[in-house]
């Protein structure tokens, strides 16, 4: 069969070819409950499947089509910014154990009392948008929040009442994580039921002293307040948000506030309840070099000090806390991640938070806890035993013995497990396999049940139908001798007119920043669309992990710690060198392209490197860390009142007299993590150097283009810059 080359139509579209997959599961009585799109776009669905009787059916169906990207409020919108969210429809649902489903839409908030129950309003036709609603873990209320303030309603129905204030019209919020606690914590909540129901924790957010940075929607037809947007951005080296952790009744009342200790230049990255009924909180000082997990007694907010983790480096947060308490019993024993053997691993601890014993160990990674059976102390979880390219589930017995491999296929795999610990949803792709979702035995990871193969439910006809062929994934040394892994995108060769070998112009996509690996045994390195259409235009397509990047351990992460832009570039330069080594790049045609960390790494690329890379198209770049945010920025690169000489040895303007090749910016002009500011001051720098320079901007996008006329526009005018200058 001939495949069709892609097309920038074909790179513009959401969902990625074989990328509709069901996603958020739910166990609930011998059933499962997922999110899909049956016609594979966007647009998802809430679904139900039972494993007894293998039939699929419709579990909720809105009153309207749920999310749009022209429907959300300004404030859901940049929730979804936040967590980098693209699907539609129903978005969000929680299922709980007496069968009520809570489901988030545009219009309110809605309850379903069951399967087959009718779909109804319990907060709608609201001046402001309810946000974060929670189900109480009784069931029988509501939690959301509105105008700053914390509303709850019984979940049956009723009239909403008002537990806080003091918030509203002061600037202040209560209940809503910052912007910060959102965007570079992964702390989307900023309020927690109590195990009872009786209570909720909730932060009291005040950005008032932090100055106003407004984006004017240059684009928009409307003038006035519909025409810009105002926000307490807290950029590096300058003021954070203050937040405070309060505990309030049900039904309202003064808030206890609870001692996070003396330093209040901190962040509150997590908090739990526990479950014999205490709170307790993840205090991260502002150098993030500390974390101190902290119990309190919410009824005084006098806190206890359980542990503390240092690092030399930097804290990576994550979401392994396990309080465990069997049966009826007081809470005996925690478990706990850490990276203080250099790996992030799990341990066992006592009720005071002493180590008992490590339980898992070695130069590979956990990446997340999936469960905890209690009653026969195992503990399930997924990480890198394998290889940092792949993601499998594991056991391990409180013992700490050698974790036991359930997963098999090569690959990624994610999973969810049922409460009754007998089965376990696989969530497994690779380069060569898109998404498919099965039911496995828990024991020995034996087949139950195919939920979803895209191959028989509902095809993606794309997978058939485009030219999309798994890239080469490649191992090379660093001239200092760390190992690197890259991945080889060739042009196809018994496609016409791409019949000769190399060397080949090239093209080089990075990222390159912290938290990130482009390169593992994934499909979405496959459906990396624009790198296959590059690919079909003639180009070599390269992808190289440098230095600095995850799911490798802290000395790998650390090599850019208060000295950004420096490894990275050298490490994209011992790959280009490796191409050249193999025969397939030619070295007087090399160019580079990359947004976010990725345009930022382009530009220094350019910048530090102009005898190796000849062209670059940089889009949403940060060009001086002064201009970022506090809460990343300042854990790579420490405060710039702090680290002067690394913010400027990691500033672009630094380097630009050094630009010798051709260069495209890209940039939303409504981009409000990193703003449009980055781009004008490299601009200024540009004429400043008289170095010329091409320009592209997008006047409604924000971080990146989501409306499908300005990704479409974007593939090609990429392509042909590229095509024109390499």
């Amino acid at each position: 069969m001939t495949r069709t080359p892609l097309t920038a139509e074909d790179v513009a579209i959401y969902p990625l070819p074989g990328t509709a997959v069901p996603g958020s599961f739910t166990y609930h009585n011998g059933k499962i409950a997922y999110l899909f799109s049956k016609d594979g776009s966007l647009t998802r669905q809430l679904y139900v499947f039972d494993p007894q009787t293998g039939e699929y059916s419709l579990l909720v169906l809105p009153p309207d089509e749920g999310v749009t990207e022209e429907n959300v409020s300004a404030a859901e919108a940049l929730r979804r910014e936040r967590q980098r969210q693209r699907e539609l429809g129903i978005t969000r649902y929680f299922w709980h154990k007496n069968g009520r489903i809570l489901v988030p839409l545009n219009s309110g908030v809605y309850v379903q009392d069951g399967e087959g129950a009718h779909l109804r309003g319990v907060v709608t036709d609201t001046a402001y948008p309810a946000l974060s609603p929670r189900l109480s873990p009784d069931g029988d209320w509501v939690a959301y929040v509105q105008d700053a303030e914390i509303f709850v309603v019984p979940a049956a129905g009723g009239e909403p009442r008002r537990i806080t204030d003091g918030a509203r019209g002061t600037g202040k919020t209560h209940g809503l994580a910052e912007y910060v606690a959102q965007e570079e914590l992964a702390r989307y909540m900023g309020f927690w039921w109590s195990p009872d129901s009786k209570q909720i924790a909730f932060t009291e957010v005040d950005e008032t002293h932090i100055p106003v940075y407004r984006i004017m929607h240059q684009g928009k037809d409307t003038t006035g307040e519909t025409a810009q947007e105002d926000h307490r951005y807290p950029f590096a080296g300058g003021p954070n948000a203050r937040v405070r952790l309060g505990v309030i009744a049900r039904e309202g009342g003064d808030p206890v506030w609870m001692d996070l200790g003396r330093d209040e230049d901190i962040y509150l990255a997590r908090v739990t309840w526990l479950p014999d009924g205490r709170l307790s909180a993840q205090i991260l000082n502002r150098h993030q070099t500390r974390l101190d997990l902290l119990v309190f007694d919410q009824k005084t907010g006098d806190s206890k000090f359980l542990l503390r983790e240092k690092s030399n480096v930097w804290i990576n947060l994550h979401k392994i806390f396990r309080p465990l308490k069997k049966s009826a019993g007081p809470i005996w024993g925690f478990i706990w991640a850490s990276e203080r053997s250099g790996f992030r691993h799990l341990y066992l601890l006592n009720g005071d938070g002493q180590v008992i014993r490590p339980l898992t160990r070695g130069e590979w990674q956990v990446d997340d806890l999936v469960a905890v059976d209690e009653s026969a102390e195992v503990i399930y979880f997924l990480g890198t035993k394998e290889s940092p390219l792949e993601k499998h589930l594991y056991a391990v017995s409180f013992a700490g013995e050698e974790p036991r491999r359930i997963t098999t296929e090569p690959g990624m795999h994610t999973a969810v497990i049922d409460p009754a610990f007998e089965t376990f949803i696989d969530t497994y792709n690779s380069i060569t396999q898109p998404p498919v979702v099965t039911l496995r035995r828990l024991s020995d990871g034996q087949l139950l049940h195919t939920i979803y193969d895209p191959s028989i439910r509902t095809p993606d006809t794309r997978l058939e139908e485009l030219l999309l062929p798994a890239p080469e994934l490649v191992t090379l040394k660093s001239r200092d001798g760390d190992t690197l892994y890259g991945a080889v995108y060739r042009p196809p060769e018994n496609e016409e007119p791409f019949t000769r070998e190399g060397p080949y112009p090239t093209l080089v996509y990075v990222y390159g920043g912290p938290h990130s690996q482009l390169v593992s045994d994934c499909w979405h390195l496959t459906v990396n669309m624009r790198a296959q259409f590059l690919a079909q235009q003639g180009f070599l397509v390269f992808v190289l992990d440098n230095r600095g990047t995850s799911r490798r351990g802290l000395a790998f992460e650390s090599h850019i710690k208060h000295n950004m832009g420096d490894i990275e570039v050298r490490d994209q330069v011992d790959g280009v060198h490796w191409l050249i080594d193999q025969g397939l790049a030619d070295p007087e045609r090399v160019g580079v392209y990359g947004w976010s960390y990725g345009g930022y790494m382009t530009l220094m690329c350019l910048t530090r490197a102009p005898e190796t890379f000849k062209v670059g198209i940089a889009g949403a770049p940060v060009t001086h860390y002064d201009g970022y945010d506090t809460g990343y920025t300042e854990r790579y690169m420490g405060l710039p009142q702090e680290n002067p000489a690394g913010y400027e040895s990691g500033s672009v303007m630094a380097h630009v007299a050094n630009l010798e090749g051709k260069l495209l910016l890209l940039h939303g002009l409504i981009d409000e993590n990193v703003h449009f500011r980055h781009t004008a001051r490299l601009i200024n720098a540009l004429i400043k150097a008289r170095k010329p320079y091409n320009l592209m901007i997008f006047p409604d996008a924000r971080h990146s283009p989501r409306s499908l006329v300005d990704r479409i526009y974007l593939e090609e005018a990429i392509r042909d810059y590229f095509q024109t200058y390499l």
